[in-house]
């Protein structure tokens, strides 16, 4: 039996390799969700770009702007933490 025979016969516990309406329903709406998501985060991720390249125009740093993105989603006392730890250490290494 391939793996792939094997996946199907395990797939939500039916050995008979089919599903029900209902489960079939359940499935098909989910899949569906997930790829109407995914195309939303592609359209986010495309807005992104557009605005990192208008910031970009306007002489703006953009590693510099994602980098700051990233630490405001980290709490100012565990940045400031972290700050100290890199400082400490790049002091350790004659840096």
């Amino acid at each position: 039996m391939s793996n792939k025979e094997q996946r199907r016969r395990t797939a939500a516990g039916h050995g008979d390799n089919s599903l029900d309406e209902t489960t079939r329903a359940k499935l098909q709406s989910i899949v569906a969700r997930v790829e109407r998501l995914e195309e939303e985060k592609k359209g986010i991720a495309d807005d992104i770009k557009e605005v990192m390249a208008e910031a970009k125009a306007l002489g703006f740093d953009t590693k510099a702007i994602r980098a700051a993105i990233r630490l405001r989603k980290i709490d100012r006392a565990e940045r400031e933490e972290a700050q100290m730890v890199l400082d400490l250490y790049m002091d350790a290494i004659g840096d």
